[in-house]
């Protein structure tokens, strides 16, 4: 399977022989380059800007914008509602949805919009993943020390920072550094795409750095 990432939460799975999918697709308010993408699937955690740009991605694509179970193009897909904020801190909050992506048993959890660290209960939900993409931008998303408690929690093989500033984007993040600081990591070198078979995982937790492909 091959992962691109495309900046904030958007990425493009990608494997022969099965459906691909894009997650959350953003707009020009993003103030990201225009995204012009394929694919069969779409899934979109939650209905606010910088998430929710279906009209992104070309194709005879199937929207996916919530709980429930999925089959389409051989690649199983979960849906796991969640708020985005803590109970105390709703105040208006829209759901997020957690989306468990299954590529022949190669499987992605996409995080969404996280905030907070879920109960054990909600991480047991997921079930084992093999990578974990979390949000760790902090300001509205994950901080750095959460996202790390929350890897934690899930224990996947491979995490994929998503969610942080590169430079261009109008929202306000945090960058990567205080991240990969908090997971013990002085500098890491950025990919421009993840390729990962079942057999080339590995027992301890890597993280690996995308270059957004725009």
């Amino acid at each position: 399977m091959e992962i691109v990432w495309y900046g904030l939460s958007c990425f493009r799975f990608s494997e022969r022989g099965f459906g691909s999918v894009v997650t959350d697709p953003y707009g020009s308010e993003s103030g990201l380059p225009e995204l012009k993408l394929h694919a069969d699937i779409v899934t979109i955690s939650h209905d606010e800007p910088f998430h929710n740009n279906e009209k992104a991605v070309r194709g005879s694509r199937r929207v996916i914008t919530g709980p429930g179970e999925y089959e389409i193009g051989g690649v199983f897909i979960t849906g796991l509602s969640i708020m985005q904020m803590k109970a105390s801190k709703q105040d208006g909050s829209q759901p997020n949805t957690m989306y468990v992506i299954d590529f022949d048993n190669l499987r992605v959890v996409h995080l969404g919009n996280l905030s907070y660290v879920p109960s054990q209960a909600q991480i047991e939900n997921l079930g084992a993943v093999e990578i974990a993409l979390v949000p760790v931008g902090g300001n509205g998303v994950l901080t750095p020390s959460e996202a790390s408690e929350v890897i934690s929690l899930i224990e996947p093989s491979i995490v994929v920072p998503m969610q942080y500033k590169t430079g261009q984007e109008t929202v306000n993040l945090g960058t990567v550094t205080p991240f990969l600081k908090e997971m013990g990591i002085a500098s890491l070198e950025p990919l421009p795409s993840l390729k990962v078979t079942q057999s080339g995982l590995s027992e301890e937790t890597q993280v690996v750095l995308l270059e957004p492909a725009f």
